[in-house]
């Protein structure tokens, strides 16, 4: 589902996390070991869906022959009150998952429902909605799957996956000709360089930069470094961007705009497991 994610080591990990040495004890003791449960896992918001196959993975991991159906599509954008799917199995085994599958469903299809509404919000103008790798540890991959969900697309995934020379780098160098310089001298391609000032901007082409970063510049800023650019390199927009900003954003021309908030701030969706 998912390049280079370990579903069943993320799986064992988060479920040895939730059941401790003793496992489930509420369910051991009150639940009939051949018991069986049909449940619906349902959403009580508007949302885009997004981690069903993950909540799958759990549910087998403890019960291996539990029937689950998929009733909506990852990806889909659907009504508060919308049934995403039904699971039958051992009823321990299920509701032992159960909290797992929950909130690994209730974070991604949070970030994939925040992420939508930047992409709406920014639709029509021809840019292009990114994410950054302002990620929880240990689960970037499972956030940036949510935001291609979402309908954006990912930035870089790791420090190895593109050249990306920001502020600090400059300032130890002692300036954005230099760095850019120092990339393209390593044999680097892709150089993406941060520059906050219009001034930066010529030196930064100069040197070989084919992407500039424009870095917390404002609307006006931002449509007089488009003009200085002239299309000579793509341009990402990033720093300060909001849902009531990204749009006047957006309208400058950049080709790109990078917003943090939509996977570290993307609040949970409101999804439980209800018994059918």
């Amino acid at each position: 589902m998912i390049a280079d994610f370990d579903l069943a080591a993320f799986v064992a990990a988060t479920l040895a996390e939730d059941m401790g040495v003793g496992g489930d004890v509420t369910s051991a003791a009150v639940i009939p070991a051949e018991a069986r449960l049909t449940a619906v896992m349902d959403s009580r918001d508007a949302v885009v869906v997004a981690g069903l196959p993950l909540a799958a993975a759990f549910f087998r991991a403890l019960d291996a022959d539990c029937a689950i159906e998929a009733l909506v599509a990852e990806g889909a954008a659907v009504p508060a009150g919308t049934d995403l799917m039904r699971i039958t199995g051992n009823a321990r085994a299920l509701l032992t998952a159960e909290r797992s599958a929950l909130n690994t469903v209730q974070h991604l299809t949070g970030i994939a429902t925040m992420t939508r509404s930047y992409v709406d919000a920014i639709a029509g103008t021809g840019a292009v909605l990114l994410d950054t790798r302002k990620t929880l540890p240990g689960l970037r991959l499972l956030e940036k799957y949510a935001v291609r969900m979402g309908g954006a697309t990912n930035h870089r995934m790791r420090l190895d996956d593109g050249v990306m020379i920001k502020d600090n780098h400059i300032a130890v160098v002692g300036g954005v000709g230099p760095a850019v310089r120092a990339a393209k001298a390593a044999g680097l391609t892709g150089v993406v360089v941060e520059v906050d000032t219009l001034e930066q901007i010529p030196p930064a082409l100069e040197a070989g930069a084919d992407r500039l970063l424009l870095d917390n510049m404002g609307p006006d800023m931002l449509r007089a470094a488009v003009a200085i650019i002239a299309g000579r390199v793509p341009t990402e927009a990033s720093g300060g961007v909001n849902l009531s900003t990204i749009r006047a954003i957006a309208q400058t021309g950049v080709t790109y705009i990078s917003v943090g908030r939509i996977t570290q701030s993307a609040p949970a969706a409101d999804i439980g497991l209800d018994y059918a």
